[in-house]
């Protein structure tokens, strides 16, 4: 789905109100129906709500909500707070219906009014202050409100986005924002939920559809989030045969870190290459011809490290880097290797490490080369970065620079491309920060370029089926790499990935 900032959510709105056509307090309607739906869904055995509104139309969907949660037999509690004489038409119109139910409102006129609501500690607390237009951090009143609100031990949600949260600007580390435990968001993902700084005011996030209409192109919108029907597998020729979907070549490993090698060739079989060869060092050749037989294995002159990179017109993609490394000599073979190369290629882990340390190397890489580092490794390709928000900043403007695809690995890992377009992934979990996980990846990766998949495309539905994969071992404490290779069956039965 389309990721729509700020301007264009709101041109959005005004397109469907135009072109369903539909009256702009009806899709306020739609979308307060979906919010109780889901947060009665959420949180069947509460009664008990207290929703602060504020007077635009952030808090229309506020008292929607309260008179929709009334009339499910809830417990309601609208608290309306003064902290601007203007009021939308939306809200105005959904303040009378509410009134019309003969429920008791508050409004709160100051912060001591404010302090002296009482909320039972089973009560959830609904945040329906600010919406998503927010231009400027929060300040004065509106700021002790939401300091307030954070203090409180309740449950919190927010409905769409968390007041005080720029909905894709980054904004200073010191701004108050309401701290919700879930929010519930409309249409698509909000940009900078994405990012790890700000985990801690949006908590976990629901996206509800409420049938949005939009204009744009992806020209106009350069940000994906990926889904489930965004990832298309091709279908298996019934005369198709082991030559037919590719033979990859993958580099890993060194002396005590084989492993990764294993991880990754069993990942690239997994995810359905024809034929896979694997060089490592030659002290891997026992390792890997027993943990994975299905790979051929070419080993190395020397016994600890690769020296050397083979080159044969039968390969058709190659991935390098899982533990190899950054030996003198490892980095001479990638870089001869990287001279001749004219294979699809993903660059992971020590590959990359060694290119951070010889940046002219990246003279010698073809376009659309797909690269996956995690934070570490992005900042020391580039520079230290402060915050998720500036590094992903640099992640695109590296990708057009240098040609080549962004994979930087993260809760919603990130895929820039050349062409500006950002991917952010849904699916993954906690459970995935485990060793091996990386190496894994590389090798789902690799068996899609090596499947003929366009590198763009290679990247993308490798990410998405990876954390698919995570997702269904259903085990987040005790997930270690292994069990994302054997889940990846599973991953390819969700609808979308078949």
């Amino acid at each position: 789905m389309y990721i729509l900032s700020s301007l264009q959510l709101h041109e959005a709105d005004a397109f469907t109100i135009k072109n369903e056509p539909i009256g702009s307090c009806d899709l306020m309607e739609r979308a307060a129906n979906r919010f109780v739906t889901a947060v009665l869904q959420d949180f069947p055995a509460t009664e008990t709500f207290f929703i602060f509104c504020g007077k635009g139309n952030n808090g229309g969907d506020g008292l929607a909500t309260a008179r929709l949660l009334a009339q499910k037999g809830k417990t309601v509690h609208t608290c309306i707070v003064h902290y601007t004489d203007k009021e939308s038409n939306d809200f105005q119109t959904n303040y009378i219906r509410l009134q019309n139910l003969q429920q008791k409102n508050c409004y709160i006129h100051n912060l001591t009014e404010f302090q002296h609501i009482t909320i039972p500690a089973n009560a959830i607390v609904v945040d329906a202050l600010l919406g998503s237009g927010l231009n400027r951090p929060v300040s004065g009143i509106v700021a002790q409100y939401v300091d307030f609100l954070n203090k409180m031990p309740n449950r919190r949600i927010a409905i769409d986005i968390p007041s005080g949260l720029f909905a894709d600007v980054q904004q200073n580390s010191d701004a108050t924002i309401f701290k919700a435990d879930k929010t519930y968001t409309f249409n698509s993902p909000k940009l900078q939920f994405l990012f790890a700084e700000n985990s801690q005011y949006v908590g976990s996030i629901q996206i509800l559809d409420i049938l949005l209409q939009h204009p744009f192109n992806e020209n106009e919108t350069p940000y994906r989030y990926v889904e489930a029907k965004d990832i298309h597998i091709k279908k298996r020729d019934a005369f198709s045969h082991k030559g037919t979907f590719g033979h990859a070549l993958l580099v890993a490993g060194s002396h005590g870190k084989v492993g990764a090698a294993v991880l990754a060739s069993k990942a690239c079989l997994r995810t359905g290459c024809g034929l896979l060869t694997t060089h490592v060092p030659s002290c891997g050749y026992d390792i890997l011809q027993t943990a994975v037989p299905e790979a051929m294995t070419d080993t190395d002159k020397n016994f600890e490290k690769i020296t050397s990179i083979p080159h044969k017109d039968a390969f058709s993609a190659v991935g390098i880097g899982p533990g190899i490394g950054t030996d003198e000599q490892t980095k001479n073979a990638l870089q001869e290797f990287l001279s001749q190369n004219t294979k699809p290629l993903v660059l992971d882990a020590d590959a990359l490490n060694i290119i951070s340390e010889n940046p002219d190397i990246w003279n010698l890489i073809k376009p659309n080369t797909v690269i996956t580092p995690h934070p570490g490794e992005f900042d020391r390709l580039t520079h230290k970065h402060t915050n998720t928000f500036e590094r992903f900043e640099t992640q695109k403007q590296f990708a057009k620079e240098y040609n080549c695809i962004v994979v930087l690995k993260g809760h919603h890992t990130s895929i820039a491309t050349p062409d500006g377009n950002v991917f952010f992934n849904s699916t993954g979990n906690p459970g995935m920060a485990t060793a091996g996980s990386g190496d894994v990846l590389t090798g789902i990766i690799l068996s899609l370029l090596a499947q003929h998949y366009e590198p763009c495309k290679a990247a993308v539905y490798g990410v998405f089926l990876h954390g698919l994969a995570g997702d269904c071992s259903k085990q987040n404490e005790t997930l270690i790499a292994s069990d994302i290779i054997e889940n990846l069956k599973n991953a390819f039965k969700i609808n979308g990935a078949k």
